[in-house]
C-alpha cells in the first residue's frame, strides 16, 4: 500500500495533446510564411476561407463544419488554381452560397448575421488589400489576418455562432503569427 498521497498528474503528452489545435494553427501558419511567395493574394485567400468556415458552421448550425470547410476551401484554391481562376475570388463565391444555404435552411439568425457581418467586413478588406499596390496590399492583408485572429479570440472566449472551439483555437494560432510574419517579412522587403 502506497503511503504517497500526491495526486497524480496528467502527463505532458496529454497536456500537450489537449493543444492539437494549436500545433494545427502554428503548422499551418508557418506553410503560409514558408511558401515563399506570401502576397497579398495568399493572405487574402486565408482570411477568405477563415471567414467561410465561420459562415459554414453558422449556415449548418454544426460547429464541425468549419473544419469541413477548411478541407473544402482548400479544394476549392486547388481547384481555382488549376482552372486559372480567382482562389479568393471562388471562396468568396462559396462563402455567399453558404449564406444562402444558411437563410433556406432557417439557420440561427444572430449567428448567421455575425458571420454575415465578418464576411462583409472581412471581404472589403481582402478585396481592398488585392486592389491597392502590391507592397501596401501586402500589409493590408495581413493586418487584416491578425484582425481575424481577434474575431477567433472573441469566438473562442464566448462560444458562439456554432464556431468549433477547437477551430476558433486553431485559427488563433494561425492567423495571428502568420499575419505578424507576413508583417516582417514586408518590412524587410
Amino acid at each position: 500500500m502506497s503511503t504517497d498521497a500526491t495526486p497524480t498528474r496528467p502527463g505532458r503528452l496529454a497536456a500537450v495533446a489537449r493543444r492539437w489545435p494549436v500545433a494545427v494553427g502554428v503548422l499551418a501558419a508557418a506553410a503560409v510564411v514558408l511558401a515563399g511567395s506570401a502576397t497579398a493574394g495568399d493572405i487574402a485567400m486565408v482570411v477568405v476561407i477563415a471567414v467561410s468556415c465561420y459562415v459554414a458552421a453558422a449556415a449548418f448550425s454544426r460547429p464541425w463544419m468549419a473544419w469541413v470547410w477548411v478541407l473544402a476551401g482548400t479544394v476549392l484554391v486547388v481547384a481555382a488554381r488549376l482552372l486559372d481562376v480567382s482562389p479568393v475570388l471562388v471562396n468568396g463565391v462559396a462563402a455567399v452560397a453558404l449564406l444562402v444555404v444558411g437563410v433556406v435552411r432557417g439557420a440561427a439568425r444572430p449567428a448567421l448575421a455575425r458571420q454575415t457581418v465578418g464576411l462583409v467586413v472581412y471581404g472589403l478588406l481582402v478585396l481592398l488589400a488585392l486592389a491597392i499596390a502590391p507592397g501596401a496590399g501586402l500589409v493590408l492583408a495581413a493586418l487584416t489576418l491578425i484582425g481575424h485572429g481577434a474575431w477567433d479570440l472573441w469566438h473562442l472566449r464566448r462560444h458562439r455562432d456554432q464556431v468549433s472551439p477547437s477551430l476558433a483555437e486553431a485559427c488563433v494560432a494561425l492567423d495571428v503569427p502568420a499575419g505578424l510574419a507576413v508583417l516582417v517579412l514586408a518590412s524587410v522587403v
